[in-house]
């Protein structure tokens, strides 16, 4: 199973907010690209992902939606618009929430009140935590367990604070090469690395 979490920070948690925030400053459009190369193939989809996207743009608690492609039943379609009306779903779901509550929004999709920061202390339990770094280990160097959990960001870096967090957590490190990938290019790389062990 790979564990896929996107730190979302721009991102907004009114799913009115998200679908207008496509092209914008928000940059919404990362939520679905994620989305889409993390969970499908050609003609198909993977069935051992799990992706938490972690929306932080929000007056009062982050959202985290969390997908389980094994689950899901209807995916409607891959294109922007069908995956970000999912995540606009479950953030609907989530009005009314108060902090650290979990709802089911749909088969294989659920949406809790709960902080990046949290969420990976949750994860870290029972996944073996990888973060991005360009300064880390080559991904061709790095071993890898069968629960490996990888930690990604929107266009906004992740925060230096927040690395002190994942080195207590014992996140190793990962190198995708010197230049500053999208998101959802890194899912791809790092999809195509496991896939030849």
């Amino acid at each position: 199973m790979r564990t896929f979490v996107l730190r979302a920070r721009a991102a907004p948690t009114d799913s009115a907010r998200l679908l207008a925030g496509v092209g914008g400053e928000a940059h919404t459009e990362i939520l679905a690209h994620v989305l889409m190369n993390a969970i499908f193939v050609a003609q198909s989809h993977r069935e051992d992902v799990i992706v938490y996207l972690v929306l932080e743009s929000t007056p009062d608690y982050s959202r985290s939606v969390r997908f389980e492609a094994q689950a899901m039943r209807d995916l409607g379609g891959f294109d922007e618009r069908a995956l970000l009306a999912k995540v606009a779903r479950a953030l609907d779901a989530s009005r009314g929430m108060g902090k650290d509550e979990e709802r089911p929004v749909e088969a294989g999709v659920r949406v809790q009140t709960i902080s990046f920061e949290r969420l990976v202390e949750q994860l870290a339990v029972d996944h073996r935590l990888y973060v991005l770094d360009r300064k880390g280990t080559p991904i061709g160097e790095q071993a890898f367990d069968e629960r490996p959990c990888f930690l990604l960001t929107d266009h906004i870096p992740m925060p230096k604070k927040t690395f002190g967090i994942l080195d207590r957590l014992g996140a190793t490190r990962l190198s995708l090469g010197p230049r500053m990938l999208f998101a959802s290019q890194c899912v791809v790389l790092i999809h195509h690395a496991l896939d030849g062990r």
